[in-house]
């Protein structure tokens, strides 16, 4: 799953990154960091990054990028004494309990620093994503066709209502990207709820999926984004 999430997961957009960078961090903690898909763009830029995860397989896919990563969940991960200007969080803050993450957050911050958390969504056309719909509704109604732009109306972001964060502000970095049949279905099933089919339904839906870019001409085009929650340490 490691490699595969490494394959085929994408990045986050270069201006996410220089816009993070040019915060001047000294230190940054990447919490969930996965594969490296945050940390690797930051050390990039010159930044000192450690990552936070629990999967020590993923853990160790970024170890081979050059992040230094210690494996724990992040609530209860030992931050000996070490603060963080700031704290990164790439695709990962909803396998994190909220009201123990925040708490850690607010402990490991230093006052002035930022918490950035991060999610990529696609956007297909109607007719892609009527038709990946069906896929999912005849093969596997209780996973999520990832076609749609999110709906965050009436979404309030706790951060906002903790008195250890301020300046709570939201952000869109918008992306184009095509991707071929492999690509699209290689994707998908690194979603945690395609891993948790019955291994045999995920392969029906991986084969309709391909299927069914096959008959698009064999590549999806994906109009999507980078939504950003950022908050500052009081």
């Amino acid at each position: 799953m490691a490699r595969q999430y490494e394959r085929y997961r994408p990045t986050y957009p270069a201006a996410l990154l220089d816009d993070l960078a040019t915060l001047r961090p000294a230190r940054v903690l990447d919490v969930g960091c996965g594969t490296g898909k945050v940390a690797v763009g930051l050390a990039g830029r010159g930044l000192s990054v450690l990552g936070v995860e629990l999967d020590p397989r993923m853990a160790e896919v970024a170890r081979g990028h050059g992040i230094p990563v210690e494996v724990g969940a992040f609530e209860t991960w030992d931050d000996a004494g070490r603060r963080f200007d700031l704290i990164t969080c790439g695709a990962a803050w909803h396998w994190i309990d909220p009201e123990l993450g925040m708490a850690k957050a607010a402990h490991v911050l230093r006052a002035g620093g930022t918490i950035a958390r991060f999610w990529n969504y696609h956007v297909l056309d109607e007719s892609v994503a009527a038709m990946f719909e069906a896929v999912y509704r005849e093969h596997a109604p209780e996973a999520h066709p990832h076609g749609r732009a999110p709906d965050d109306s009436g979404y309030i972001d706790p951060f906002g209502e903790n008195e250890a964060f301020c300046s709570v502000e939201t952000r869109t970095y918008r992306w184009e990207r095509t991707l071929s049949a492999d690509e699209w279905v290689g994707q998908a099933l690194t979603f945690s709820d395609h891993q948790r089919l019955e291994p045999e339904r995920l392969r029906t839906v991986a084969r309709a999926l391909h299927a069914a870019v096959e008959t698009l001409g064999g590549t999806v085009e994906a109009h999507g984004g980078t939504y950003v929650v950022l908050a500052r340490r009081a």
